[in-house]
């Protein structure tokens, strides 16, 4: 049985978050949750959409699945009915919104890594208050899960996304560019009405640095996951998932992006991730609060 909200928050949990950047709450979703996202997540997998894509290598391979949730009622009620909307609530003292979700689907094998990145360039949000719910149904060892690099969230940097067509190349040089990286290396296998390296990069935005190359230099906060956790982290906090680790099953993970009363739409030269459908709809302008569209971003849960 789980126990109330406001037993499974601690003082100390939520004052963690807000000084590491992340926090990792053990066993605060039961059995029927955990389950109904996995039916959720391979209901997807099995049938995806033109916003499913997916990197590859000669040896490995990660789906992602943009608002898997859209067309998954399941994961709908998993994201607004579950204990999560009042998780990060109770973490950030404040009203919560969905903004978006995301599945991330790595097959049994040899698993990809997910390389070092900050979530808050790849949407046109902006605002302390963005907070991501991590969760799998699966077993995850410290070897495949989430990892953080600790207080990153607090250094006023947002850098440039990974993704992206530099915009110094000619349509060319960029395809050339591309056919060389499936030759030799890990490429991207778009979906029909998404791609990472669509959209034109943000150059004026500084380089992620390369954390794994001097990750002693780096306090590293990483955790073992066990069904019925969950991991709250920034949305400015830089984060990865390592990978050359052989799983007998498939890592399944479904990121769930919420947002407090802080945050704001921008638009961003470099958007990677498209804003949701209803929201084009409202014609947003910079610096609206989320909760002006509100048909849009459904207030899930407030302080009492």
């Amino acid at each position: 049985m789980v126990s109330p909200i406001e037993e499974i928050v601690s003082s100390e949990q939520s004052s963690s978050f807000h000084r590491d950047g992340a926090v990792h709450l053990q066993g605060v979703l039961d059995d029927k949750w955990v389950e109904l996202l996995a039916e959720g997540l391979d209901e997807c997998y099995e049938q995806p959409d033109g916003m499913s894509s997916a990197l590859v290598s000669s040896e490995s391979e990660l789906r992602i699945d943009q608002f898997p949730a859209a067309r998954s009622k399941k994961l709908k009620k998993f994201i607004c009915e579950s204990p999560l909307p009042a998780l990060v609530g109770s973490i950030l003292n404040g009203p919560i919104r969905f903004y978006m979700d995301q599945m991330f689907y790595k097959p049994a094998g040899l698993l990809m890594p997910t390389p070092w990145h900050q979530d808050t360039s790849y949407y046109n949000v902006e605002g302390h208050d963005l907070v991501r719910a991590w969760i799998s149904p699966d077993i995850v060892p410290r070897e495949a899960s989430l990892e953080i690099v600790k207080g990153s969230h607090l250094w006023n940097i947002t850098y440039r996304p990974l993704a992206g067509r530099d915009p110094d190349l000619s349509q060319e040089e960029h395809e050339a560019q591309m056919s060389m990286a499936k030759e030799f290396g890990i490429y991207e296998r778009p979906g029909e009405d998404f791609s990472y390296n669509s959209a034109i990069m943000d150059k004026s935005l500084p380089e992620t640095p390369n954390i794994e190359a001097s990750r002693d230099s780096f306090d590293i906060l990483n955790w073992h996951f066990e069904p019925g956790d969950v991991i709250l982290f920034h949305g400015n906090v830089l984060h990865a998932a390592q990978g050359e680790i052989d799983l007998a099953y498939p890592r399944r993970s479904h990121a769930i992006m919420y947002a407090g009363p802080n945050i704001r739409y921008i638009k961003r030269p470099g958007q990677i991730i498209p804003d949701p459908i209803a929201l084009l709809e409202q014609n947003p302008q910079t610096g609206q609060l989320l909760s002006e569209f509100d048909q849009v971003f459904p207030l899930l849960w407030e302080p009492s």
